[in-house]
């Protein structure tokens, strides 16, 4: 019985002190929306391109930066969306745990997800700069994968898996130019669906 009460002891401080050291208040629904709200943005920037004004700016060297504006905006606005659903969500998990939203550790989570990020924001937009287009899908896809496994050490394990998963996509996008927007769809699409509804079933079901 001694034993039995000294495993479970310790069991429960090992417990105590994951908690401590992780951010575990991610919200599965929050990555569930943005995928929802990436294929929506994905699907008008891909009817945007395939129309007939959208190809005529493609081909027309003066008019081909409102094709670019256009989709800069599309993921901003996308971007903004999830960002703003995913803060909302996680501050309803954490107060539904009882637990803080913001301590040393989401100070430590932000800061190593936002490295990776900011590199990578301002990385595409000298690619554009310098008219290398085509490797900004693949770029934004790697980077997000590198600032998930960066951040991963502070948070649920979960996370770094689709990390790698975004960084693989990112290397094959780079194979195929041309077909970013499949690859950005996948990416933020399909895979955060997947990747939500797993954190959903596993952590936040009751």
């Amino acid at each position: 019985m001694d034993s039995n009460e000294h495993l479970k002891a310790i069991t429960d401080i090992r417990s105590m002190m994951e908690r401590s050291s992780r951010f575990i208040s991610l919200s599965g629904l929050s990555g569930i929306i943005a995928g929802v709200f990436a294929l929506i943005g994905a699907y008008l920037a891909y009817i945007k391109i395939h129309s007939v004004d959208g190809i005529y700016r493609l081909l027309n060297r003066d008019a081909f930066m409102d094709v670019v504006i256009y989709l800069m905006a599309d993921a901003a606005i996308v971007l903004a969306a999830s960002v703003t659903c995913g803060v909302v969500l996680t501050v309803r998990n954490s107060k539904k745990k009882g637990v803080k939203i913001w301590d040393t550790t989401s100070r430590r989570l932000l800061i190593n997800l936002l490295i990776p990020l900011v590199t990578g924001g301002l990385f595409c937009l000298i690619m554009l700069y310098q008219g290398l287009v085509g490797f900004v899908a693949p770029a934004t896809l790697i980077f997000y994968g590198l600032a998930l496994i960066n951040a991963s050490k502070y948070t649920l394990d979960d996370i770094r898996y689709l990390g790698f998963c975004e960084i693989v996509l990112g290397l094959a996008a780079s194979l195929y130019i041309g077909y970013g927007l499949y690859f950005w769809a996948l990416g933020f699409g399909a895979l955060h669906i997947i990747y939500g509804a797993v954190m959903y079933f596993k952590y936040e079901r009751e």
